[in-house]
């Protein structure tokens, strides 16, 4: 007799099992969530989820209020460091030593190389007792006729009134107005091959009427007063205003010229292209009397004035400026600007 079940090798033969209920399996789950969900204290653990988050951000907060903090405090006692340091150097200044002012770059307001500056630092240099004498350490190639004439008047008051010398060394270039303010100095050195002279003045510009006509670009300026716009670069320009600019130009140059004759006096040879703009190396300028010596600072101090210690009285940005600058911090102005003459020993 044959086994129906031999053959088949699930063993079930004709009546196989139910296939299971996937359904039916996962409400029991369901419910099993539900009841999670709703099971007695489920509104305090997400409380305590709450909460330990807003302590997380209330401590990393006041870690960066810690931290900012810290910061400004290494500010202000870097700024006290170096207010310190300012006292120290300026105790070293009752000893003799060579004053040096640095005139430096264009001459002009809001330049370091203005009479502010300028001014501000030979006043410091010549009311210092242990100051020997004051050197203009001048690399400039000019600037304004009106910062120039300032710094030259002062230079002769201060002289007058402390009775100390003032030499003026020249690096690379004294041009122009620098050498505006070289002539009032009791001597000029230089190196054999800077760059004297060109006592003359200009005033540049540009003109583009003949390119606006060109491309056929109307100018529309309007003025009230017939010479208002006359320097404008976009107008033509008339005969009696170019006149009465060059009349301008020669009244600024003869006072230019006397400064010059005033300071150097009977050392000055003049001749038809002294005053005319040109200019000469440090060798030529010593033969023409527009320089003295040849010399730099080391040897000035050392062989004229006979006080080798050099001290700086130069005002310049340093670094307690520099930060408040980028930080922007306007609480700091104040202590800052107590530091813009601070004196460097070199």
């Amino acid at each position: 007799m044959t086994d129906p079940t031999r053959n088949d090798p699930s063993g079930y033969g004709d009546n196989p099992p139910p296939a299971p209920d996937l359904w039916a399996q996962a409400a029991p789950e369901k419910g099993a969530r539900k009841v999670a969900a709703e099971r007695p204290g489920w509104e305090r653990d997400v409380l305590e989820k709450l909460v330990f988050a807003t302590l997380a951000e209330q401590r990393s907060a006041r870690r960066w209020r810690i931290f900012t903090r810290l910061a400004w405090l290494v500010f202000a006692i870097a700024i006290a460091w170096l207010l310190l340091q300012r006292d120290a150097a300026t105790v070293s200044k009752s000893t003799p030593h060579t004053a040096v002012v640095d005139i430096k770059g264009e001459i002009a307001a809001g330049a370091e190389a203005s009479a502010e500056f300028v001014v501000a630092a030979m006043r410091s240099a010549f009311e210092d007792s242990g100051s020997q004498a004051v050197v203009l350490l001048i690399n400039s190639p000019g600037g304004s006729p009106v910062q120039a004439g300032i710094i030259n008047d002062e230079i002769v008051r201060l002289k007058a009134k402390y009775n100390k010398p003032v030499y003026a060394v020249v690096e690379e270039t004294c041009a122009s107005a620098a050498y505006y303010i070289a002539s009032a100095a009791d001597e000029i050195f230089v190196d054999k091959a800077s760059i004297v002279g060109s006592i003359g003045v200009l005033m540049d510009g540009f003109g583009f009427t003949g390119t606006m006509e060109k491309l056929g670009v109307e100018r529309r300026l309007i003025t009230a007063g017939e010479n208002k716009g006359f320097l404008d670069p976009f107008s033509p320009q008339t005969e009696k205003q170019r006149a009465f600019a060059q009349q301008m130009l020669d009244q600024i140059h003869q006072q230019f010229i006397a400064v010059v004759k005033a300071g150097r006096g009977d050392r000055l040879k003049i001749n038809d292209e002294t005053f005319s703009g040109l200019f000469w190396t440090g060798q030529q300028a010593v033969d023409m009397g527009l320089a003295d010596k040849l010399g730099n600072l080391d040897y000035v101090a050392r062989e004229v004035v006979k006080a080798e210690e050099v001290i700086d009285y130069t005002r310049r940005d340093n670094v307690a400026e520099r930060l408040v600058k980028k930080f922007g911090a306007a609480v700091g102005e104040t202590a800052v600007h107590a530091l813009k003459t601070a004196p460097a020993i070199r």
